[in-house]
This record gives C-alpha cells, sequence and structure tokens, in this order.
C-alpha cells in the first residue's frame, strides 16, 4: 500500500484483517489524500474527518477483537444524494440543508458491513447533466486531465476512485450518471437492477429510473461494493431476487451472442457517435471475438422510448425542488425543468410508467437472439470544464444529449449495465463502453467485464501527475 493512492478494495480489506495496517491509519492517509486535492480536483462536497476518525478507531477495535466484516475499517465515500446520519443531503444544489436524523438504506448496510463514510462527494445540481460543476460547490475536474470534467452526475466519487482517494464509492444512475463518468475516468461502473442497492428514504428516487450503484478500478471492487450495499428496506417498492455478484468475478460466461449496438436510440436532436470513440468500441468488440463470444452488429428495439423518460425524469426533478430550502438559489435550468415536471406530472407520467413493461416485452424479445448488447457509453470523450455548464437550457439539452445518448434507456428499463474502460483517445481522454443485459443479469455482465480486465489490465494505468489544470507534470 502506498500513502499517495488508495489500493483496492479487496486489498485493503485483506490487509486490514491481516493487521497490515489499521484502519486509523488508513482513514487519515485518505483524509491527507482529500485535503491535498481538493484545491484542484474537488471531488468532496463534505469530508467528515472527525466522524471518520472515530469510526476508524471503533473499527479497529472490533477487528482485534475478531470481527470479519466484509468492509470492516475500509474507508469509501458516497454521492451528496445519499442520506449520511448528522449530515445535509444538498445534492448539488446550494442553500442552508437541514442535517439528516438517520442513513439512507444503502449507508445503513454500507456500515453495517463495516466500512467508514469519509465524506459526500460533489454532484451536479439535483443530478441532471453529465457534468460535476455548479456555483455551490465549483468545478470538480477530471484526474485524467484537470481541464475536464469527469462527467456526472456522480462525477465527484469518479473522481476521487480514479485519482486513488478512496478505493471504491458509490454514485446513483438515472440517465447513466454512474456509466459516464466510470467511462470518463477509466473506470469500472456497475448500474445494477432496479432495487437491487436501495434507495430508500426514496422508494422510487425520480420514479423509478435512479438506481444507486458503484464505482472502482476493478471489477472484483465494484462487485465487492455491490454486495455490501445491496439490498431492501422493508417499504422498497422494488425487491429483485438475492444475487452474490461477486461469485461471478472469474467465472467463465461462456460463449456468449454479443449483439454490438452503435447506432444512438430515437432522440428529438442528432447525436452522433465520434469516430474515434466509435474505435475504441470496436476494439473491444474484437477483443470479445477473440475470446470465443460471436459479436455482430444488431440494434435493441427501442422505438420511442425517449418518450417515456421525460416525464419520469422532470417529474423526479419537480419532486426534489419542492424539498429544496430555497428554489430561488436553483439554477434556471433546473426551475424550467421542474415546472415542465409538473406538467407531465398527471396523466403522461401514468402513461410513461405503463409503458414499460410494454418495451420490457419488445426490448426483452431481443434477448432471445442476444445474450449481451455492447454499446457505448458515450458518443464523445469528456468535455472541457464550462463547455457545458455555461450554456442555457436547450443548447444543454442539446450539447448533453450529442455527447450522451446511449446510457439512458436502460434507466427506463430498470436492467442491469456495466460501463468497462475502452481506451484513451485525443489529448488522453478516457471514454468507455457499456455491457447491458436483462434484468438481474449483473452475474452475466460482470463475468464478462472480469474477463475483458484479465485480458486488458485496464486497472494498471493511473492518472498522470499533473502541476495545474491540463498541464502534465515534468
Amino acid at each position: 500500500m502506498t500513502p499517495d493512492r488508495a489500493a483496492g478494495l479487496a486489498e485493503t480489506r485483506d490487509a486490514l484483517a491481516d493487521g497490515e495496517v489499521t484502519s486509523r491509519e488508513l482513514v487519515e492517509r485518505t483524509l491527507a489524500r482529500i485535503e491535498a486535492t481538493q484545491p484542484t480536483l474537488n471531488a468532496f462536497r463534505i469530508v467528515r474527518a472527525e466522524a471518520a476518525l472515530a469510526e476508524a478507531d471503533a473499527a479497529d477495535r472490533k477487528l482485534a477483537a475478531g470481527d470479519r466484516r466484509p468492509l470492516l475499517g475500509v474507508p469509501v465515500a458516497v454521492k451528496d444524494d445519499m442520506d449520511v446520519a448528522g449530515e445535509p443531503t444538498a445534492f448539488g444544489c446550494a442553500g442552508d440543508f437541514p442535517r439528516v436524523a438517520a442513513d439512507g438504506e444503502a449507508v445503513r448496510r454500507l456500515r453495517a458491513a463495516g466500512a467508514v463514510i469519509v465524506g459526500k462527494t460533489n454532484t451536479c445540481e439535483l443530478g441532471q447533466w453529465p457534468f460535476t460543476e455548479g456555483p455551490a460547490f465549483g468545478d470538480t475536474r477530471n484526474p485524467w486531465h484537470t481541464g475536464h470534467t469527469p462527467g456526472g452526475s456522480s462525477g465527484g466519487s469518479a473522481a476521487a476512485v480514479a485519482a486513488g482517494l478512496v478505493p471504491a464509492a458509490l454514485g446513483s444512475d438515472g440517465a447513466g450518471s454512474v456509466r459516464i463518468p466510470a467511462s470518463w475516468t477509466h473506470l469500472i461502473g456497475i448500474k445494477p437492477q432496479r432495487g437491487r442497492i436501495s434507495t430508500w428514504p426514496r422508494g422510487e428516487s425520480f420514479h423509478g429510473i435512479t438506481v444507486n450503484g458503484t464505482l472502482a478500478r476493478t471489477v472484483a471492487d465494484a462487485a465487492l461494493l455491490l454486495d455490501a450495499a445491496s439490498g431492501n428496506h422493508d417499504r422498497d417498492p422494488h425487491r429483485p431476487p438475492a444475487l452474490t455478484v461477486s461469485d461471478a468475478v472469474g467465472r467463465d460466461p461462456g460463449r456468449l451472442r454479443i449483439a454490438l449496438s452503435l447506432k444512438p436510440p430515437f432522440t428529438a436532436v442528432p447525436a452522433r457517435l465520434q469516430p474515434e470513440v466509435r474505435a475504441r468500441v470496436m476494439e473491444l468488440a474484437a477483443r470479445l471475438d477473440e475470446l470465443g463470444h460471436t459479436v455482430e452488429e444488431a440494434d435493441p428495439p427501442y422505438g420511442q422510448i425517449g418518450l417515456t423518460f421525460l416525464p419520469r425524469a422532470t417529474a423526479g426533478i419537480a419532486d426534489w425542488v419542492r424539498e429544496t430550502p430555497d428554489p430561488a438559489l436553483l439554477d434556471p435550468r433546473t426551475r424550467g425543468a421542474a415546472r415542465f415536471g409538473r406538467l407531465l406530472g398527471g396523466a403522461p407520467l401514468r402513461a410513461a410508467r405503463r409503458a414499460e413493461a410494454v418495451l420490457h416485452r419488445r426490448i426483452g424479445a431481443f434477448f432471445g437472439s442476444y445474450d449481451v448488447v455492447l454499446a457505448p457509453t458515450t458518443a464523445a470523450p469528456p468535455p472541457a470544464i464550462g463547455a457545458l455548464h455555461k450554456l442555457r437550457g436547450f443548447a444543454t439539452d442539446r450539447a448533453m444529449i450529442a455527447a450522451c445518448p446511449y446510457a439512458w434507456p436502460w434507466n427506463v428499463l430498470g436492467w442491469p449495465g456495466v460501463n468497462v474502460p475502452a481506451g484513451f483517445v485525443g489529448d488522453g481522454l478516457p471514454v468507455g463502453a457499456q455491457l447491458l443485459g436483462p434484468a438481474n443479469s449483473e452475474p452475466l455482465l460482470v463475468s464478462v467485464a472480469a474477463q475483458l480486465e484479465a485480458e486488458l489490465r485496464w486497472h494498471e494505468m493511473w492518472p498522470p501527475q499533473r502541476t495545474e489544470a491540463g498541464t502534465p507534470a515534468a
């Protein structure tokens, strides 16, 4: 273990269990890394220094007594849309938010597994955009190239893991918000089945399109965090069958039929896959072919799926806006989306919810011919800081759709997806591809991702050291 960056989640857990290091030592190093990088990366909204050290001391006492819970003493981070007892949940917004009384269910389960929550990571305002910038907290930057965004909305979690501040982190994904920043920071990002990781106290976050997921440098670590956080509150409306996803790491997935889907789903504005991103995805497809899988171009029958996404997304924004202490402090784009959401929150929302069953049947039938879909995670590499944040409403939507047209349909379906690193384009900017499957297919997707990882060894690469925004160190 090196003090300048975190070891992997499993490696850290094992070192703690073997007595090679204490949780206090790990948390102290983690806090030092966060403090050193906040002026440049700005990954964290809240750092729980005193509380985390107290939790680390308690973990060390349990370790000394022989306790061996899955993540006992391991420092992790969570996104600032998740409730952590004693901290506000501002979700990227400005204003004086109250401190919450209790952990959300996902955080509660991480604590039950023994994890130490070192802080809450930055996210754009109410998770709407694929960048992590805003007046409430400033700009969160990409460790691979600090002149660019790490993506969003789980950009703070992605930046923290990619830079080695923490070994893994939770994010949330309502339109690609785990997979997009994972793509743009060279990470594994797992968007699990709806309900796999509880979003309680919001049983259906954004009317069911948003789920909690994991970000890590390796497939095994992302799966380990997923297993630790998985499970349901008694009042959760979605309760998928229990899985131990970590068991699929290293398992031979067999010879699969993989659909290479390069065509963006229908969007109201143009979206085009950039050639250099397409080339990286094609290289992954070729590697899967070399591994013995049958890969052929085919697109799921999405149809007009976008019409079912918009009411759920905008009505969800309206729900969150009602809970903010001062809506006047919100971005004008947020207030506009909330107004639209209030208009769509009645009959259009109900129709969108009913359409999900039809989509499940139609797109589910596609998986009679294919086992897995391989698609780009984004159509473009990460934009420069400010490139999207400084735009107005419709211009933001156009730019966002152009860059990120591929991820959101799986949020409507509620099915699993895993981002895997696909390499680099341009000036060393990471891009990714997503493995997509039908309901409860996390083990299959993880086994394929781990098979690729064993070949490509992407986790062995680290961001370059940079002295200032975009400038490599000598």
